[in-house]
This record gives C-alpha cells, sequence and structure tokens, in this order.
C-alpha cells in the first residue's frame, strides 16, 4: 500500500489535446493484464527526453535516443511511442535491438508512419528474450482503441511492482493561455535515477521549439525523477519523456520570459508528483522520507550528501523499525565524500527535533522525541553544513522485510 498516495481519479485525468492513447492485453507476462501502450502524436509535437545512464542500458533506450536525434537531425519528427511492462529487453544483445526495431516498424505500419518515428519503451524483468510475436499480435487492438481519455488505463498499462497506478493532472493559465498537463509514470523498485526501473512521460499541449523543450526536460529531471531513490539501484531502462503536442494557443519559442518560466513551474510541479509517487509505491515502504542539505558549498556537494544519507540501508532500516539510533545519518554525512567537510560545524534535524548540534549530540535532545518523529508516516531529514548557502532534496522511503520478499520473489 503507498504511503498516503490516494489512488488517481480516472475523470480528474484531463486528455491533452493532440495526444491519443491505446492500451492492450498481450499476455507479455502473464493473462489478462494491460501490459502494451501505444501514444500516437498529433502533427507538429515535439519531444524531449532523458535517459538512464546506466551503461548497460536496453535495446529500447537505444533505439529510442538513436530514433529521437535522427528528429532532432533534421529527419522525421516523432508521432509515436510505444511501451511494453514484462519484459525490459535488457542484457539481450543484437536480437533485443531488432526486436525493438521490428516493434517500432509494426507500430509505424499501423499508423502510417516511418520507423523512425516511433520510439520504444519497455520495462520487466531483464536478461529475458523480448515476447516479439506477443507485441506484434497485442498492437492491433492497442491502436483500435486509441483516443484522448486513455490516461488512467495508459497508467495501469506500464505497472510492473507498482501497488497502484502513478498520474497526475493539471490545468494552469499561462499569458492568458490554458495549458493542459497531464503525466503517468511507474516504478517500485530498482530505483536511483542517474536519470529510476523508472518510467515517466508528461504530456501537454503547448507548441515550444525543440531547443527549449531540451532543456526543460532536464531542468524538470533534476528536480524530480532525479531527486529520488529507494534502493540505490539505476536501472536500465530508465526513461523521462516530454511532450509538448503543440495542440494549444501557448506558444514559447526561447528559455527565458515569463511565460516560459511559469510553463517550467508547471511542468517541475507536475514531474515532481509523479517522482514522489513512486517514492510512496517504493516496493515494501512504510514511510516517505524528505532528506534535505543545507548550506553547503554548492549544489554538487549538498546531493552528495542527501544521497548517502537516503541510500544507507542501516538509515534506512532504523526508520522502518522506527528507531532513533540517528548516528546512523551522521556516518553517512561522513562517508559521503566531502573531504574537506567541518563536522563539528553540522547541524541535524529530524523534522522540529534538533538532534545534533555543532557536530555532536544537542544536550537538549531527548529521545522520546526522536521516536516521536520516527514512528510518523512522512518524516524530513534537515542537515546544515554551515559552509554556503547551496542546498539540495532528494526522497526516499525506509527499507523493509517485503523489500526483501518482493525482490526475492520478482521473476516467479
Amino acid at each position: 500500500m503507498a504511503v498516503n498516495s490516494p489512488l488517481p481519479v480516472a475523470a480528474d485525468l484531463k486528455p491533452v489535446n493532440g495526444i491519443d492513447i491505446g492500451f492492450a492485453e498481450a499476455g507479455i507476462k502473464k493473462p489478462n493484464r494491460k501490459d502494451l501502450l501505444v501514444m500516437k502524436l498529433a502533427e507538429g509535437a515535439t519531444v524531449s527526453g532523458v535517459f538512464t545512464l546506466n551503461r548497460f542500458c536496453a535495446a529500447p533506450v537505444q533505439v529510442s535516443k538513436a530514433n529521437l536525434e535522427a528528429a532532432k537531425g533534421g529527419g522525421a519528427p516523432i508521432r509515436a511511442l510505444v511501451i511494453n511492462t514484462g519484459n525490459a529487453n535488457a542484457g539481450t544483445g543484437e536480437p533485443g535491438l531488432a526486436n525493438a526495431q521490428a516493434t517500432c516498424a509494426e507500430v509505424a505500419r499501423l499508423l502510417g508512419l516511418d520507423a523512425q518515428q516511433v520510439l520504444p519503451f519497455s520495462t520487466g524483468v531483464i536478461l529475458e528474450p523480448l515476447p516479439l510475436q506477443k507485441i506484434v499480435a497485442g498492437l492491433p487492438a492497442a491502436v483500435a482503441n486509441l483516443k484522448a481519455d486513455n490516461w488512467f488505463n495508459a497508467a495501469e498499462a506500464i505497472m510492473t511492482t507498482d501497488t497502484q497506478p502513478k498520474a497526475a493532472s493539471r490545468s494552469v493559465t499561462i499569458g492568458g493561455h490554458t495549458v493542459t498537463l497531464t503525466g503517468i509514470s511507474k516504478g517500485a523498485g530498482m530505483i536511483k535515477p542517474n536519470m529510476a526501473t523508472m518510467l515517466g512521460y508528461v504530456a501537454f499541449d503547448a507548441r515550444v521549439a525543440q531547443p527549449v523543450l531540451d532543456e526543460l526536460v532536464k531542468h524538470a529531471a533534476d528536480h524530480s525523477f532525479n531527486s529520488i531513490t529507494i534502493d540505490g539501484d539505476t536501472s536500465t531502462n530508465d526513461s523521462f519523456m516530454l511532450i509538448a503536442t503543440g495542440a494549444g494557443s501557448l506558444q514559447i519559442d526561447a528559455a527565458s520570459g515569463a511565460d516560459y518560466e511559469a510553463l517550467k513551474e508547471a511542468v517541475t510541479e507536475i514531474s515532481r508528483n509523479l517522482a514522489q509517487q513512486i517514492i510512496r509505491d517504493g516496493e515494501g515502504a512504510t514511510k516517505f522520507m524528505t532528506i534535505t542539505v543545507e548550506q553547503g558549498r554548492d549544489l554538487a556537494e549538498c546531493r552528495k550528501i542527501a544521497y548517502a544519507i537516503a541510500h544507507s540501508p542501516l538509515v534506512k532500516t532504523a526508520f522502518f523499525a522506527s528507531d532513533p539510533n540517528l548516528g546512523r545519518i551522521l556516518a553517512a554525512v561522513g562517508y559521503a565524500g566531502v573531504d574537506d567537510l567541518d563536522v563539528t560545524k553540522l547541524d541535524l534535524y529530524l523534522d522540529d527535533v534538533w538532534v545534533a548540534k555543532s557536530g555532536g549530540r544537542n544536550p537538549d535532545y531527548k529521545e522520546e522525541d526522536g521516536q516521536r518523529v520516527m514512528k510518523q508516516s512522512e518524516i524530513t531529514v534537515r542537515v546544515t553544513l554551515a559552509r554556503g548557502e547551496a542546498a539540495a532534496t532528494v526522497w526516499t522511503c525506509d527499507l523493509s522485510h517485503d523489500y526483501v520478499s518482493i525482490n526475492a520473489d520478482y521473476r516467479s
């Protein structure tokens, strides 16, 4: 059960002009479940994305990156996305690349496009051949039910170990224009983006120039999907795609000005919402944790320390047990790799409780205060370094017995 994360309501997910969505039950891993998704984009749409930095990246990541670059280089624009769950098509060598390309070719045939205009995505078990025949057999049904208000079904169709679908939607007014944004994400384990097994898709109906969208997707990712971790494992398949359908009246041609800033804020907010839904639904999670590091010399060292805390199995298991063994947090700060850190200036807070002062236990700290906070389902850890003005925040969850059970049984 996700931590304080209500199920999305299908009626609340707003259709985005310029994108139609279709799904199918292709039986890729299990029967009678949505596991295949097609997104068809209007002419004039622009697409940008960020992908896993795992060197063992999956075949669909390689094909998507190549097709995106071809479109940016003057080739035919991206007009469709195809996503399957149940199989990652990673660690599959040349046959895996051929299967990803064949998937694109079949989608293109059904939609009257070129294969390079299709971006493929996969999620599921690594090192197993993609069941191409099942995907090809399921695609006609996905194309047949293409429609604008299929976002909830789309969120369900990309789930793996997720306990619930993840989706968000909003409308904003920018420069007198109404812009609708809707997005979905999936992920519950193998989450530590260097981009997480994480997929995210956000669409909105403004028209945005390609260079501007490229900058926007990186900003949104850095402040959302690249600020989460469940277990410190970076997947082979992580992808976050931003789609500007161009079907609305707002047009953005430069990464500057009030309209761009307003759009950037809206895109980042919905991306952060989707990223946090992943953490709240972390495999076996019982607690949602915000880790903030302040007064650092630069952003890089703040993120380094925040991730050291967020990745620590000792910290995460202590939070699961509601055990205020908070010296584990100080230990994580100490091994984070900031070699010139003066720990005698460091303060540590657990929500409203001042735990460590000037690098040592706060004389006024009482363990019952720490335990009171640790029993909460939402907790903020705040570290101040007293060495600058930089700050960073990452989001994580605790590590429970269920996390081990889920991953031990994942392939069965």
